[in-house]
Formats: structure tokens, C-alpha cells, sequence
């Protein structure tokens, strides 16, 4: 629906996805910019496209203007997100749209930045036709992260979780071994790539010595951190985290760490922050500059972060295997909830991946943000 007006044409829809597959692109390089693509439309014909490719660079608006050119006077111009209106390390896109001399601007959603919102309103003011709302519920979606900022004191958690039909992380004998297919682990990176940082906890860094860097996919512009969730700082010294630490950044937040392990993981590199608490610790981290974080391990971390309500997005990737009696349950650590009253979570995407099949569920926002 547009904002305060009838449901949105069909060819609007159609245009704003697309504004959306472009925006898309933008995976891993904008941050802390959100996602944003745009599309300018002139007597029904595309003549320009654009998409934020990396933070700092031109906004959407702007490489879609460019590619336009002249014909972009009395076009229509469709943008995932509402132009910004201020300056940042580029221009305001309002001003850029005023100066093309479009007729139309169509967004999706406004800005939840209060710094760069008001772009909309700059535009109507200048006798600009403006819509919003179009494809609304999909835009918030690829920018959830980012809205999330601007709401929460903590992290935007995506917690992953490879599992077997019987929602075990891992068989009885409790051997390290892949569930899920090689296609499902390339997705796990891409993932990464999307997020401030990866976390795991020490039974994970312990059980299965990590290295939680992007492999194989599209590098982001700024390599994730790779967070540890430690509270004695038993991380060993020998370990793969530790011992690249001086080439991507590791932290380590513990709640009650022994000051001898501290002073020896940070002379490896490490960061040490302290945490009292799961709180703290996700405080701590959004102080530090994590906004957005990918969990993936252990079940004893997923399982606090769950029934804390810290979760935002919870992925899941299904391997189709039974590892039956004595296997490591992902949820068996929550408390038990009757089925008439346990949360339906909106389920957002569903993809498989060969014989895997991968489901993203979303949690609703806590009352005045989590």
C-alpha cells in the first residue's frame, strides 16, 4: 500500500522488486549503510538502474540517475528505501533527484535512520509525486539489521543452526562431523559475509577448533570479527582463532576471566571484553561497534539466546539424516512450552540446496525493542 493512498499498481510492485533484486547486490559491501536499489521508469520504459554497491560510493539514486541521464526528466523513479536527505560521505539523494527533474519517486519504505530521513517529505514539498509503502513488508526484511540500530541496544542476532531431521547438532558419539552439503555450507558464507561479526561459544571453539572467516563466496568490504562467547578465556593459544587474530579480528567475551589468560590472548591479538551476563556481553559488543551478528554455535549459546528473546532471525539448515537416541538436541536446553500458547514464528524464506533444506524464521520484536 502506498502511504495514505489506494493499493499500489501492478507495474509498481513489479518495479519496486526489481529495485529490491538490485539492492540485493549490495551484500556484505554497504554496511553500515543499508541495502538500497533504485530504478528510473520513463513512459513505461526502464532507462536507468542502480544499486548502493559499496559504503562510501554513490547511493542507488545516483548510479541509476547517471545511467538515465536525460531521459530521466519527468520519469519515475522507484528506490527500495526513501531517498536520504542529508550529507553524508555523498550528497543528499532528494537533491540529486530534484536536479534530475524526475516527476515521480516511489519508495518502499522510510528511512529508520532520524540522521537521514525526511527525504520524501523534501521531495513533496518540491511538487515531487512521492508514494511510499510499496513492497513495504519485503524492503524491512533486507534492511532488518539496519532498522534494528536505531531501536536495540544489543546486536541484530541471526542465529544458524545445521540439523538433522531429528533436530540434532550432532550424533551421540558427539564426532565432529558435517550434516549439511557443500552448497548449504557456501550459503553459511555468503551469510557471514553479511554480518559485523561471527559468533560461536568455547564448546564449539573448543570441539571443533574454527576459523569463522568467509571462504569461497564474494569477500565483504570489512571481514566479520569472530566472537567467542568465553567466559573463563579458555580459548587456547594454539587455536586456529588465536593464532590469526593479527589478520581478523577475535574477541573473546568472557564473564569471569582469569587475568594471567587475558593478558596472554591479548598479546596474541585477542580482544578480552567483559561480560557479567548474556546481556552484558551482547551490550558489550554493540558498544563496540557489532550491530549485527551471526551465531553459530554451540547449543548451549543458541539455547540461552532463545529463551532470552535475543534471537531475531533464525536460520536453519535440515540435513536429511536421523541421528536418533543419544544425539545433541538443538532445543533441549529451552524450557518447555504448551503448544497452545508456543509462538508461530513467521517463516521468511525457504530454499534447499540440493537434498538440504534451509528455512529462515523471524521473532517478532520484543516491546520496546529486545
Amino acid at each position: 500500500m502506498t502511504e495514505g493512498e489506494r493499493p499500489a499498481p501492478a507495474r509498481d510492485s513489479a518495479h519496486m522488486r526489481r529495485a529490491l533484486s538490485l539492492a540485493r547486490k549490495g551484500w556484505g559491501r554497504t554496511a553500515p549503510n543499508p541495502m538500497v536499489g533504485a530504478v528510473v521508469v520513463r513512459d513505461g520504459v526502464v532507462v536507468g538502474e542502480g544499486y548502493h554497491r559499496e559504503f562510501g560510493g554513490p547511493h542507488a539514486e545516483v548510479h541509476a540517475l547517471r545511467a538515465a541521464g536525460e531521459r530521466a526528466r519527468g520519469a519515475t523513479v522507484y528506490v527500495s528505501l526513501e531517498p536520504c536527505n542529508h550529507h553524508g560521505n555523498t550528497g543528499p539523494c532528494s537533491e540529486a533527484l530534484l536536479a534530475a527533474g524526475v516527476a515521480r519517486v516511489v519508495c518502499a519504505m522510510r528511512d529508520p535512520n532520524p540522521a537521514a530521513g525526511g527525504g520524501a517529505d523534501r521531495l513533496r514539498a518540491a511538487g515531487v509525486e512521492v508514494a511510499v509503502g510499496v513492497e513495504e513488508a519485503a524492503a524491512r526484511e533486507l534492511n532488518a539489521a539496519f532498522a534494528h540500530r536505531f531501536t536495540s541496544e544489543r546486536p541484530f542476532v541471526t542465529l544458524k543452526l545445521a540439523l538433522s531431521i531429528d533436530a540434532a547438532l550432532a550424533d551421540a558419539a558427539r564426532a565432529p562431523a558435517w550434516l549439511t552439503n557443500e552448497r548449504s555450507r557456501r550459503e553459511v558464507h555468503r551469510l557471514r559475509a553479511g554480518h559485523d561479526a561471527v559468533a560461536v561459544g568455547i564448546g564449539t571453539a573448543l570441539a571443533d577448533d574454527p576459523r569463522l572467516t568467509v571462504r569461497g563466496v564474494r569477500a565483504p568490504r570489512v571481514a566479520p570479527r569472530r566472537v567467542v562467547f568465553d567466559r573463563h578465556a579458555r580459548l587456547p593459544l594454539n587455536s586456529a582463532l588465536v593464532r590469526t587474530a593479527r589478520r581478523v579480528p577475535v574477541t573473546v567475551v568472557a564473564e569471569r576471566p582469569d587475568r594471567r589468560r587475558v593478558t596472554l590472548l591479548e598479546a596474541a591479538g585477542v580482544e578480552v571484553l567483559a561480560g557479567e551476563s548474556l546481556d552484558g556481553a551482547l551490550r558489550a559488543l554493540r558498544g563496540d561497534g557489532i550491530t549485527s551478528m551471526l551465531v553459530e554455535g554451540g547449543a548451549t549459546l543458541g539455547a540461552a539466546l532463545l529463551a532470552a528473546g535475543w534471537v531475531d532471525r533464525l536460520v536453519i539448515f535440515q540435513a536429511p539424516v536421523l541421528l536418533g537416541e543419544g544425539a545433541l538436541h538443538a532445543f533441549a536446553g529451552l524450557p518447555a512450552a504448551a503448544a497452545k500458547q508456543a509462538e508461530r514464528l513467521r517463516v521468511v524464506a525457504r530454499r534447499t540446496f540440493d537434498d538440504d533444506l534451509m528455512t529462515v524464521y523471524a521473532f517478532p520484536p520484543a516491546p520496546g525493542g529486545r
